[in-house]
């Protein structure tokens, strides 16, 4: 389990770490580059856009992915998956800027975003599954909390690498040439990962289940469609939490607030890698008390301090901004660090990765790609953005009610292919 649970975090830390460093460019550096003839403010929404495109790629990534892996097997997901993400990423950092291109630049820039998000959509059913399907359940949430912990450790590495090149080079260095160094890394982290990945054996419940479906996302549709909906509303929240921070936050500091590009960073980081490492304890009270009280009691604090963390931003003072950070991620935590238990636990095994994985990317649509856009949005005015704390705590009673509706799956073995025949989650 543990070598398992190793080579599940390295995959989703180094996906996530290409999808994070792409976010990071566009609140610092994308929009100038790519949207010169833009104002500041419609640069950064068209830069916003393209970061946006990659989660609408995510649910065909499910879809595409998850086809493979209820078919074929978790294993081959985890490969192709890895690979394109990480040939896109590269590529990323080869596009030529607007300056010399054109409008070729955008539009190549917009590609890639998408092929991005269409391997990460992928990457998340095959390596929560891979770790959930072999772990004993009364362990299942701490296990599965390893693939979970790789989204903060990708964050790190990303924003950790333009940290370090931002304190080195000067602004026109970094303008220049210094924000395409995260992209060509990405090969690098790429191939470790599929060096991590090459021993790694097949669940035993994809190997029990006997004949697959033929068309897993047409039996989802069919028989899971309202839990595939619910679970999108109840992680919108989640989503959108996480980019307010780690991506809309840094372009409205350092915009609007005019707070250096190297202290946003550092307070950003350092809630991230708190969040990080109480994931695993979050996970252990999902394996004690149940996944979807934990999800309840994250939403209702998500409601509860969207407002005073707004405020905390707005005073540019960098403690009261890590204060604010911090309580939203811990908030965040609480509901995602049980997920990869609670999702696969909803399922049966014959759609399990196709209903999981779209389920869980259909919320990064509804709360990750409009929120950097919808927040710079409504920060447009003098004072406080009020309205991004409205906006937030509105998606965090959506999420509340969707979590409601939702059933328990207290720790127990996952669904047996014979007895789970027809079921549209596990028994409560």
């Amino acid at each position: 389990m543990l070598r398992l649970a190793a080579a599940s975090l390295a995959g989703t830390a180094i996906e996530f770490y290409d999808f994070f460093v792409y976010g990071t460019a566009a609140a610092l550096v994308l929009g100038p580059l790519f949207f010169p003839t833009f104002s500041a403010l419609a640069g950064t929404l068209a830069a916003f856009g393209t970061f946006g495109a990659g989660f609408l790629a995510r649910p065909l990534g499910s879809v595409v992915f998850g086809h493979i892996g209820d078919r074929y097997g978790r294993r081959p997901v985890m490969f192709a998956s890895l690979t394109l993400t990480g040939l896109a990423t590269v590529a990323v950092g080869c596009v030529p800027s607007y300056a010399t291109i054109g409008i070729a630049a955008p539009v190549l820039l917009l590609v890639l975003r998408f092929l991005q998000g269409l391997g990460l959509g992928g990457e998340w059913g095959g390596a929560v599954l891979l770790t959930a399907e072999h772990a004993p359940a009364h362990r299942r949430g701490l296990w599965t909390s390893f693939p979970q912990i790789g989204p903060s450790v990708g964050f790190l590495l990303a924003n950790g690498t333009v940290l370090t090149l931002s304190a080195c080079l000067s602004d026109a260095q970094f303008r220049d040439w210094g924000w395409r160094v995260p992209f060509w890394c990405a090969g690098l982290l790429a191939l470790a990962g599929l060096l991590l990945r090459t021993s790694l054996a097949e669940t035993p419940q994809f190997r029990a289940m006997g004949e697959p479906v033929r068309l897993p996302l047409l039996e989802v549709a069919r028989g899971h469609g309202r839990l595939v909906l619910l679970t999108a509303g109840a992680l919108s929240v989640g989503y959108a939490v996480f980019y307010t921070v780690s991506t809309w936050s840094l372009a409205y500091a350092t915009e609007r607030l005019g707070v250096d590009r190297t202290v946003m960073l550092t307070c950003v980081l350092a809630a991230v890698a708190i969040m990080g490492a109480l994931t695993p304890l979050a996970a252990l009270l999902g394996d004690r008390y149940g996944r979807r009280p934990l999800c309840l009691a994250g939403c209702a604090a998500t409601a509860v301090w969207m407002f005073p963390m707004v405020a905390l931003l707005a005073t540019a003072e960098p403690l009261l901004m890590f204060l604010g950070f911090l309580g939203a991620m811990l908030a965040f935590i609480s509901m995602f660090a049980v997920i990869a238990a609670y999702l696969p636990e909803l399922y049966e095994p014959r759609v399990r990765c196709t209903g999981a994985a779209v389920g869980y990317n259909l919320g990064g649509v509804l709360g990750g790609a409009l929120t950097p856009i919808v927040a710079t949005a409504l920060s447009r005015g003098d004072g406080p953005p009020w309205g991004v704390a409205a906006y937030l705590t509105g998606l965090a009673l959506l999420s509340l009610g969707c979590f409601a509706l939702l059933p328990e799956t207290r720790p127990q073995p996952l669904i047996t292919p014979a007895a789970g025949a027809g079921s549209e989650a596990a028994p409560a």
